[in-house]
Protein backbone atom coordinates (compact mmCIF):
# COMPACT_ATOMS: atom_id res chain seq x y z
CA UNK A 1 0.00 0.00 0.00
CA UNK A 2 1.40 3.39 -0.98
CA UNK A 3 1.55 6.39 1.34
CA UNK A 4 -1.21 8.05 -0.74
CA UNK A 5 -3.36 4.97 -0.33
CA UNK A 6 -2.72 5.06 3.44
CA UNK A 7 -4.03 8.62 3.58
CA UNK A 8 -7.04 7.73 1.47
CA UNK A 9 -7.92 4.75 3.64
CA UNK A 10 -7.51 6.78 6.80
CA UNK A 11 -9.58 9.63 5.34
CA UNK A 12 -12.46 7.36 4.39
CA UNK A 13 -12.30 4.95 7.30
CA UNK A 14 -11.88 7.48 10.09
CA UNK A 15 -14.08 10.34 9.02
CA UNK A 16 -15.97 9.96 12.30
CA UNK A 17 -13.08 11.73 14.05
CA UNK A 18 -13.46 14.87 11.92
CA UNK A 19 -13.86 17.98 14.05
CA UNK A 20 -15.64 21.16 13.13
CA UNK A 21 -12.91 23.76 12.74
CA UNK A 22 -12.04 26.65 10.50
CA UNK A 23 -8.46 27.46 9.54
CA UNK A 24 -6.82 26.15 12.69
CA UNK A 25 -3.21 25.04 13.05
CA UNK A 26 -2.08 22.17 15.24
CA UNK A 27 1.54 22.20 16.43
CA UNK A 28 3.13 18.80 17.17
CA UNK A 29 6.55 18.14 18.74
CA UNK A 30 7.98 14.64 18.36
CA UNK A 31 10.94 12.41 17.71
CA UNK A 32 12.91 12.03 14.50
CA UNK A 33 13.51 8.84 12.50
CA UNK A 34 10.76 6.25 12.13
CA UNK A 35 8.72 7.98 14.83
CA UNK A 36 8.67 11.10 12.67
CA UNK A 37 7.53 9.02 9.69
CA UNK A 38 4.61 7.70 11.71
CA UNK A 39 3.63 11.14 12.93
CA UNK A 40 3.93 12.53 9.41
CA UNK A 41 1.62 9.82 8.07
CA UNK A 42 -0.86 10.56 10.85
CA UNK A 43 -0.71 14.28 10.20
CA UNK A 44 -1.31 13.78 6.47
CA UNK A 45 -4.31 11.52 7.11
CA UNK A 46 -5.73 13.81 9.78
CA UNK A 47 -5.49 17.00 7.75
CA UNK A 48 -6.99 15.21 4.74
CA UNK A 49 -9.96 14.21 6.92
CA UNK A 50 -10.13 17.73 8.42
CA UNK A 51 -9.62 20.24 5.58
CA UNK A 52 -9.84 23.22 7.95
CA UNK A 53 -6.74 22.12 9.86
CA UNK A 54 -3.11 22.63 8.98
CA UNK A 55 -0.23 21.16 10.98
CA UNK A 56 3.37 21.93 11.89
CA UNK A 57 5.60 19.07 13.00
CA UNK A 58 8.87 19.43 14.91
CA UNK A 59 11.27 16.46 14.55
CA UNK A 60 14.10 16.20 17.09
CA UNK A 61 16.49 13.53 18.41
CA UNK A 62 15.90 12.10 21.88
CA UNK A 63 17.91 14.55 24.00
CA UNK A 64 17.00 17.54 21.87
CA UNK A 65 13.29 16.84 22.15
CA UNK A 66 13.43 16.49 25.92
CA UNK A 67 15.38 19.75 26.30
CA UNK A 68 13.02 21.62 23.98
CA UNK A 69 9.93 20.38 25.78
CA UNK A 70 11.21 21.15 29.27
CA UNK A 71 12.09 24.72 28.29
CA UNK A 72 8.69 25.20 26.68
CA UNK A 73 6.82 23.79 29.69
CA UNK A 74 8.81 25.83 32.23
CA UNK A 75 8.30 29.06 30.30
CA UNK A 76 4.63 28.27 29.59
CA UNK A 77 5.31 29.21 26.01
CA UNK A 78 2.13 27.69 24.60
CA UNK A 79 4.15 26.38 21.66
CA UNK A 80 2.57 22.94 21.11
CA UNK A 81 -0.82 21.28 21.00
CA UNK A 82 0.56 17.72 21.03
CA UNK A 83 3.87 16.45 22.39
CA UNK A 84 5.54 13.05 22.21
CA UNK A 85 7.02 11.70 25.44
CA UNK A 86 9.22 8.79 26.41
CA UNK A 87 7.39 7.06 29.25
CA UNK A 88 10.34 7.78 31.57
CA UNK A 89 9.89 11.54 31.03
CA UNK A 90 6.19 11.37 31.74
CA UNK A 91 6.52 11.25 35.53
CA UNK A 92 8.20 14.66 35.63
CA UNK A 93 5.77 16.23 33.17
CA UNK A 94 2.72 14.81 34.96
CA UNK A 95 3.86 15.56 38.51
CA UNK A 96 4.69 19.17 37.66
CA UNK A 97 1.29 19.91 36.13
CA UNK A 98 2.66 20.37 32.63
CA UNK A 99 0.06 18.14 30.93
CA UNK A 100 -3.69 18.41 30.39
CA UNK A 101 -6.03 16.00 32.18
CA UNK A 102 -7.31 13.93 29.25
CA UNK A 103 -10.05 12.34 31.35
CA UNK A 104 -11.69 15.75 31.53
CA UNK A 105 -10.71 16.87 28.04
CA UNK A 106 -11.85 13.83 26.10
CA UNK A 107 -13.44 11.17 28.26
CA UNK A 108 -10.70 8.60 28.79
CA UNK A 109 -9.68 5.78 26.44
CA UNK A 110 -11.20 2.47 25.39
CA UNK A 111 -10.16 -0.97 26.63
CA UNK A 112 -8.41 -2.02 23.41
CA UNK A 113 -5.14 -0.47 24.59
CA UNK A 114 -2.72 -2.93 26.21
CA UNK A 115 -3.11 -2.25 29.93
CA UNK A 116 0.60 -1.86 30.69
CA UNK A 117 0.96 0.91 28.14
CA UNK A 118 -1.90 2.79 29.80
CA UNK A 119 -0.35 2.48 33.26
CA UNK A 120 2.61 4.69 32.35
CA UNK A 121 0.20 7.21 30.78
CA UNK A 122 -1.42 7.84 34.19
CA UNK A 123 -0.34 9.70 37.32
CA UNK A 124 -0.12 8.50 39.98
CA UNK A 125 1.06 5.26 38.36
CA UNK A 126 -0.73 3.05 37.36
CA UNK A 127 -4.38 3.99 38.04
CA UNK A 128 -4.40 7.76 38.38
CA UNK A 129 -5.48 10.54 36.06
CA UNK A 130 -4.98 9.96 32.33
CA UNK A 131 -2.45 12.50 31.06
CA UNK A 132 -1.39 10.80 27.82
CA UNK A 133 -2.35 8.12 25.30
CA UNK A 134 0.05 5.29 24.31
CA UNK A 135 1.33 5.80 20.77
CA UNK A 136 4.27 3.38 20.35
CA UNK A 137 4.13 -0.07 21.95
CA UNK A 138 7.85 -0.55 22.36
CA UNK A 139 8.94 -3.56 24.39
CA UNK A 140 12.35 -5.23 24.63
CA UNK A 141 12.28 -8.67 23.00
CA UNK A 142 14.83 -11.49 22.77
CA UNK A 143 16.10 -12.92 19.46
CA UNK A 144 17.69 -16.30 18.72
CA UNK A 145 18.66 -18.41 15.70
CA UNK A 146 16.28 -21.37 15.55
CA UNK A 147 18.62 -23.23 13.16
CA UNK A 148 21.41 -23.18 15.76
CA UNK A 149 19.69 -23.66 19.10
CA UNK A 150 16.50 -24.23 21.06
CA UNK A 151 14.65 -21.39 22.73
CA UNK A 152 16.25 -20.74 26.15
CA UNK A 153 13.85 -20.76 29.09
CA UNK A 154 16.20 -19.03 31.54
CA UNK A 155 19.14 -16.66 31.42
CA UNK A 156 21.31 -19.55 32.59
CA UNK A 157 20.16 -21.40 29.45
CA UNK A 158 21.23 -18.37 27.41
CA UNK A 159 24.72 -18.59 28.87
CA UNK A 160 24.93 -22.35 28.21
CA UNK A 161 23.68 -21.94 24.64
CA UNK A 162 26.05 -19.04 23.97
CA UNK A 163 29.00 -21.19 25.02
CA UNK A 164 27.83 -24.15 22.94
CA UNK A 165 27.19 -22.15 19.77
CA UNK A 166 30.51 -20.29 20.04
CA UNK A 167 32.43 -23.54 20.40
CA UNK A 168 30.59 -25.28 17.55
CA UNK A 169 30.57 -22.33 15.11
CA UNK A 170 33.83 -20.34 15.00
CA UNK A 171 32.30 -17.67 12.73
CA UNK A 172 29.23 -17.09 14.90
CA UNK A 173 29.25 -15.37 18.29
CA UNK A 174 27.05 -16.95 20.92
CA UNK A 175 25.38 -13.68 21.89
CA UNK A 176 25.42 -9.97 21.17
CA UNK A 177 24.22 -6.93 23.12
CA UNK A 178 24.65 -3.19 23.38
CA UNK A 179 27.63 -2.61 25.65
CA UNK A 180 28.03 1.14 25.27
CA UNK A 181 27.43 3.02 28.52
CA UNK A 182 24.32 4.98 29.53
CA UNK A 183 20.90 3.94 28.21
CA UNK A 184 22.03 1.10 25.87
CA UNK A 185 23.81 -1.10 28.42
CA UNK A 186 21.15 -0.41 31.06
CA UNK A 187 18.35 -1.37 28.69
CA UNK A 188 19.95 -4.72 27.94
CA UNK A 189 20.71 -5.46 31.58
CA UNK A 190 17.37 -4.61 33.22
CA UNK A 191 15.41 -7.68 31.99
CA UNK A 192 18.22 -9.87 33.38
CA UNK A 193 18.18 -7.99 36.69
CA UNK A 194 14.39 -8.17 37.03
CA UNK A 195 14.32 -11.86 36.10
CA UNK A 196 16.66 -12.47 39.05
CA UNK A 197 14.10 -10.83 41.34
CA UNK A 198 16.22 -7.70 41.84
CA UNK A 199 15.51 -4.00 41.27
CA UNK A 200 17.33 -0.70 40.98
CA UNK A 201 14.67 1.19 42.95
CA UNK A 202 11.94 -0.27 45.16
CA UNK A 203 8.21 0.49 45.04
CA UNK A 204 8.66 3.37 47.53
CA UNK A 205 11.31 5.04 45.37
CA UNK A 206 14.32 4.04 47.48
CA UNK A 207 17.60 2.65 46.15
CA UNK A 208 17.43 -1.16 46.18
CA UNK A 209 20.32 -2.19 43.95
CA UNK A 210 22.87 -3.53 46.45
CA UNK A 211 21.52 -7.09 46.90
CA UNK A 212 22.87 -10.62 46.32
CA UNK A 213 20.33 -11.13 43.52
CA UNK A 214 21.64 -8.06 41.70
CA UNK A 215 25.20 -9.35 42.05
CA UNK A 216 24.18 -12.69 40.55
CA UNK A 217 22.47 -10.94 37.65
CA UNK A 218 25.55 -8.85 36.90
CA UNK A 219 27.85 -11.85 37.13
CA UNK A 220 25.74 -13.66 34.53
CA UNK A 221 25.74 -10.59 32.29
CA UNK A 222 29.52 -10.39 32.48
CA UNK A 223 29.83 -14.11 31.67
CA UNK A 224 27.88 -13.51 28.47
CA UNK A 225 30.65 -11.18 27.29
CA UNK A 226 32.93 -14.21 26.88
CA UNK A 227 30.76 -15.36 23.97
CA UNK A 228 30.06 -11.95 22.45
CA UNK A 229 31.98 -10.30 19.59
CA UNK A 230 35.26 -8.59 20.36
CA UNK A 231 34.62 -4.95 21.21
CA UNK A 232 31.03 -5.52 22.35
CA UNK A 233 31.55 -2.88 25.04
CA UNK A 234 31.32 -0.28 22.24
CA UNK A 235 28.33 -1.85 20.48
CA UNK A 236 25.13 0.13 19.97
CA UNK A 237 21.93 -0.68 18.08
CA UNK A 238 23.43 -0.62 14.56
CA UNK A 239 26.09 -3.21 15.47
CA UNK A 240 23.50 -5.48 17.10
CA UNK A 241 21.15 -5.26 14.10
CA UNK A 242 24.02 -5.95 11.72
CA UNK A 243 25.11 -9.03 13.66
CA UNK A 244 21.58 -10.43 13.53
CA UNK A 245 20.99 -9.62 9.85
CA UNK A 246 24.41 -10.88 8.77
CA UNK A 247 23.96 -14.15 10.66
CA UNK A 248 27.10 -13.64 12.74
CA UNK A 249 25.41 -14.14 16.12
CA UNK A 250 23.12 -16.75 17.60
CA UNK A 251 21.29 -14.51 20.07
CA UNK A 252 20.62 -10.92 20.99
CA UNK A 253 19.58 -10.30 24.58
CA UNK A 254 17.66 -7.25 23.38
CA UNK A 255 15.66 -6.60 20.21
CA UNK A 256 13.36 -3.62 19.81
CA UNK A 257 10.42 -3.75 17.39
CA UNK A 258 11.92 -1.08 15.13
CA UNK A 259 14.88 -3.41 14.49
CA UNK A 260 12.69 -6.35 13.50
CA UNK A 261 10.71 -5.64 10.28
CA UNK A 262 13.57 -6.58 7.94
CA UNK A 263 14.56 -9.83 9.64
CA UNK A 264 12.69 -11.95 7.08
CA UNK A 265 13.61 -9.86 4.04
CA UNK A 266 16.06 -11.89 1.93
CA UNK A 267 17.26 -8.71 0.26
CA UNK A 268 18.52 -7.43 3.61
CA UNK A 269 19.04 -10.49 5.81
CA UNK A 270 21.35 -13.44 5.28
CA UNK A 271 19.23 -15.57 7.62
CA UNK A 272 15.59 -14.85 6.67
CA UNK A 273 13.09 -16.94 8.59
CA UNK A 274 15.75 -18.26 10.97
CA UNK A 275 15.52 -15.60 13.71
CA UNK A 276 12.82 -16.07 16.31
CA UNK A 277 11.63 -13.04 18.27
CA UNK A 278 10.22 -13.90 21.70
CA UNK A 279 9.84 -12.51 25.20
CA UNK A 280 13.09 -12.50 27.21
CA UNK A 281 13.87 -15.56 29.34
CA UNK A 282 13.09 -15.74 33.05
CA UNK A 283 15.29 -16.84 35.93
CA UNK A 284 14.22 -16.95 39.58
CA UNK A 285 11.06 -15.13 38.48
CA UNK A 286 9.34 -15.14 35.11
CA UNK A 287 10.12 -13.23 31.95
CA UNK A 288 10.45 -9.49 32.61
CA UNK A 289 10.49 -7.58 29.32
CA UNK A 290 11.25 -3.87 29.54
CA UNK A 291 8.51 -1.49 28.50
CA UNK A 292 9.70 1.38 26.30
CA UNK A 293 6.41 3.03 25.41
CA UNK A 294 6.12 6.44 23.76
CA UNK A 295 3.12 8.59 24.62
CA UNK A 296 1.20 11.49 23.11
CA UNK A 297 -0.02 14.25 25.41
CA UNK A 298 -1.58 17.70 25.32
CA UNK A 299 0.44 20.34 27.20
CA UNK A 300 -1.36 22.28 29.91
CA UNK A 301 -0.61 25.48 27.97
CA UNK A 302 -1.69 24.14 24.56
CA UNK A 303 -3.34 26.84 22.39
CA UNK A 304 -5.82 24.30 20.97
CA UNK A 305 -6.28 21.50 23.54
CA UNK A 306 -9.48 20.07 22.03
CA UNK A 307 -7.83 19.89 18.63
CA UNK A 308 -4.80 18.24 20.19
CA UNK A 309 -6.97 15.58 21.83
CA UNK A 310 -8.85 14.98 18.56
CA UNK A 311 -5.56 14.41 16.72
CA UNK A 312 -4.33 12.00 19.41
CA UNK A 313 -7.57 10.00 19.21
CA UNK A 314 -7.23 9.85 15.43
CA UNK A 315 -3.62 8.70 15.22
CA UNK A 316 -4.00 6.15 18.04
CA UNK A 317 -7.21 4.63 16.64
CA UNK A 318 -7.11 0.96 15.68
CA UNK A 319 -7.44 1.79 11.98
CA UNK A 320 -4.52 4.20 11.97
CA UNK A 321 -2.33 2.00 14.16
CA UNK A 322 -2.84 -0.88 11.75
CA UNK A 323 -1.73 1.26 8.82
CA UNK A 324 1.30 2.59 10.68
CA UNK A 325 2.32 -0.97 11.57
CA UNK A 326 1.96 -2.22 8.00
CA UNK A 327 3.50 0.78 6.27
CA UNK A 328 6.19 1.92 8.70
CA UNK A 329 6.62 -0.96 11.14
CA UNK A 330 5.59 1.04 14.19
CA UNK A 331 4.65 -1.27 17.07
CA UNK A 332 1.01 -0.74 18.08
CA UNK A 333 -0.41 -0.18 21.53
CA UNK A 334 -3.78 -1.80 20.76
CA UNK A 335 -4.47 -5.52 21.28
CA UNK A 336 -6.70 -5.72 18.21
CA UNK A 337 -3.87 -4.63 15.91
CA UNK A 338 -1.48 -7.26 17.28
CA UNK A 339 -4.05 -9.96 16.50
CA UNK A 340 -5.12 -8.58 13.11
CA UNK A 341 -4.61 -11.18 10.35
CA UNK A 342 -3.01 -8.77 7.88
CA UNK A 343 -0.53 -7.52 10.48
CA UNK A 344 0.40 -10.99 11.77
CA UNK A 345 0.90 -12.18 8.20
CA UNK A 346 3.58 -9.51 7.78
CA UNK A 347 5.11 -9.76 11.25
CA UNK A 348 4.92 -13.38 12.42
CA UNK A 349 6.33 -12.52 15.85
CA UNK A 350 3.50 -10.10 16.75
CA UNK A 351 1.65 -12.63 18.97
CA UNK A 352 4.89 -13.03 20.96
CA UNK A 353 5.33 -9.27 21.01
CA UNK A 354 1.82 -8.81 22.40
CA UNK A 355 2.53 -11.38 25.11
CA UNK A 356 5.71 -9.52 26.06
CA UNK A 357 3.91 -6.18 26.07
CA UNK A 358 1.17 -7.55 28.33
CA UNK A 359 3.83 -8.65 30.84
CA UNK A 360 6.26 -5.77 30.40
CA UNK A 361 7.91 -4.01 33.33
CA UNK A 362 8.22 -0.21 33.17
CA UNK A 363 11.33 1.51 34.36
CA UNK A 364 10.98 2.95 37.90
CA UNK A 365 8.30 5.64 38.11
CA UNK A 366 10.57 8.29 39.58
CA UNK A 367 11.34 11.77 38.28
CA UNK A 368 15.10 11.16 38.78
CA UNK A 369 15.26 8.16 36.43
CA UNK A 370 17.43 9.94 33.85
CA UNK A 371 20.15 10.56 36.45
CA UNK A 372 19.78 7.07 37.95
CA UNK A 373 20.11 5.50 34.50
CA UNK A 374 23.30 7.44 33.82
CA UNK A 375 24.84 6.25 37.10
CA UNK A 376 23.81 2.67 36.46
CA UNK A 377 25.16 2.75 32.91
CA UNK A 378 28.53 4.08 34.02
CA UNK A 379 29.07 1.37 36.62
CA UNK A 380 27.76 -1.45 34.44
CA UNK A 381 30.31 -0.57 31.80
CA UNK A 382 33.12 -0.30 34.34
CA UNK A 383 32.29 -3.87 35.32
CA UNK A 384 31.99 -4.93 31.67
CA UNK A 385 35.49 -3.69 30.79
CA UNK A 386 36.97 -5.24 33.93
CA UNK A 387 37.68 -2.03 35.82
CA UNK A 388 35.48 -3.10 38.76
CA UNK A 389 34.29 -6.34 40.27
CA UNK A 390 30.51 -6.96 40.08
CA UNK A 391 30.24 -6.53 43.84
CA UNK A 392 32.07 -3.19 43.88
CA UNK A 393 30.24 -1.85 40.84
CA UNK A 394 26.87 -2.58 42.44
CA UNK A 395 27.89 -1.22 45.84
CA UNK A 396 29.16 2.08 44.45
CA UNK A 397 26.27 2.46 41.97
CA UNK A 398 23.81 1.91 44.83
CA UNK A 399 25.48 4.62 46.92
CA UNK A 400 25.37 7.14 44.06
CA UNK A 401 21.77 6.25 43.27
CA UNK A 402 20.84 6.88 46.91
CA UNK A 403 22.36 10.36 46.69
CA UNK A 404 20.60 11.08 43.38
CA UNK A 405 17.22 10.10 44.84
CA UNK A 406 17.64 12.53 47.75
CA UNK A 407 18.03 15.54 45.44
Amino acid sequence: MTFGRLVAVATLGMAFTTVSVSAQTIAIAGRDGSFAEALKAGVAAYTAANPGVTATQLELPYAGLLEKLIISMREEAGAYDVIMLDDTWAMEFMSKGWLTDLDQLGGGVDTDFVSGTLGVARYPFPDGTLYAVPFVGNVAMFAYRSDLMERPATWTDVLVSAKGVSEANPDVSGVVFRGIKANPIVTGFLPILWAHGANVVDAEGNAAFNTPDAVEALKLFLELKKYAPTGVETYNSSEVRDALMQGTTAMSIELWPSWAPSLDDPALSRVPGMIEVVAPPGQTVGSSPMLGSWLLAVPADAPNPELGRAFIDFITSAEMQKQLALEIGQPPTRTSVYTDGDVVAKYRWYPNQLQALENATPRPRIVQWSRVETILGDYLQLALIGEMTPELAIEEAHAEIERALRR
